[in-house]
């Protein structure tokens, strides 16, 4: 006898599996009538075998969160809330998973991704390839927002969201061109983060799309230690003869070290430089609401990774999923004078 599963019960009811996991999850979106009808199905099929499993809903769930590093970013603090928030609504509890941020001889993986307490982790802010590939052989179901370039979708034994950065960061390259500018350079690492590498490829299709020659002395791309990133910067801007029209920056953390950087060397940029960034952060006041960025809706973002991860707890047997989350370009002059 094959396996009774939630898609046999959308099937046999011509809905989808998705309001069946709605039904069984007690979430909103489905009429009683609806509702009934699937309860009586799946016991008709023997789902739940002769046990009330919707009871199941009342046992609290166990998220692991898991990240390299203790963050002080109001980016990752407003995801992780807004993920607590839906968690909670939920009867889920999201516990906080310290690992790591960089592999050495002798790293393991907390106990409780290990021993079977956790339903499920969610795994953020980490981007050592090697301890994303022992997260990834870990048995638990998983859901990454972002994750390492090293690594392609298929290699990822979970859901993998992404903020989307290869049409965003195109189109804002694009704004920068429409003001004249003729240098305009890059600043991200693009080994650190999938959605780094995907910004720097907009980059390069905008400009190669305008014609605009792509001066690889006005690129910075290489791996940068998160701890040292402004002198890092300062010492890379310095190393310039000359500084191009605009900079696109892989994130508005970048953008407002750079802004630092020309707002102490004044006789660098006598025509002013466009600078852009992404993410919209309001942590950082120097350049908050005066250059372009990407919006990605924190709160929005969190609440759909805590809703992807309950999805993905119910319906373990379900293809990995790959979505990528549109943000929205905030379209400002982005033109430091100083």
């Amino acid at each position: 006898m094959r396996k009774v599963t939630m898609q046999t019960i959308a099937d046999e009811l011509g809905v989808s599996r998705v309001t069946v996991w709605k039904v069984f999850n007690n979430q909103a979106g489905v009429s009683d009538s609806l509702k009934a009808a699937v309860l009586n199905k799946a016991e008709a099929l023997g789902y739940f075998k002769g046990v009330n499993e919707l009871n199941q809903a009342s046992v609290p769930k166990n998220i692991a969160l898991v990240v390299s590093r203790p963050e002080s970013s109001t980016f990752w603090t407003g995801i992780i809330h807004s993920m607590a928030e839906e968690f909670s609504k939920n009867n889920a509890n999201l516990i906080y998973t310290s690992i790591d941020p960089i592999y050495s001889d002798g790293f393991t993986l907390p106990i409780g991704l290990r021993n079977g307490s956790c339903d499920l982790a969610v795994v953020l802010n980490v981007y050592d390839a090697e301890i994303v590939k022992r997260i990834n052989a870990i048995s638990i179901p998983k859901v990454f927002l972002d994750t390492v370039p090293e690594l392609t979708s298929a290699d990822i034994t979970g859901d993998l969201l992404l903020i989307e950065g290869y049409h965003t960061t195109y189109n804002i390259t694009k704004s920068v061109v429409k003001q004249g500018a003729k240098t305009i350079g890059f600043i991200g690492d693009i080994h650190y983060a999938w959605t780094n590498a995907d910004r720097y490829k907009g980059y390069n299709q905008c400009l190669s799309d305008n014609k605009i020659e792509i001066r690889k002395e006005f690129c910075m791309t290489d791996r940068i230690d998160i701890f040292s990133y402004k002198q890092t910067l300062y010492d890379y801007l310095d190393s310039l003869t000359e500084l191009p029209e605009a900079f696109v920056c892989a994130s508005d953390f970048i953008a407002h070290f750079v802004h630092f950087y020309l707002t102490e060397h004044p006789e660098r940029i006598p025509n002013g430089m466009i600078v852009t960034g992404f993410d919209a952060s309001e942590e950082y006041a120097n350049v908050e609401g005066l250059i372009t960025t990407a919006d990605a809706c924190i709160d929005l973002l969190g609440k759909r990774l805590a809703q992807q991860s309950l999805y993905r707890i119910a319906t373990q047997d379900a293809p990995f999923e790959l979505t990528y989350i549109r943000p929205k370009i905030m379209y400002r002059e982005s033109r430091i004078t100083v």
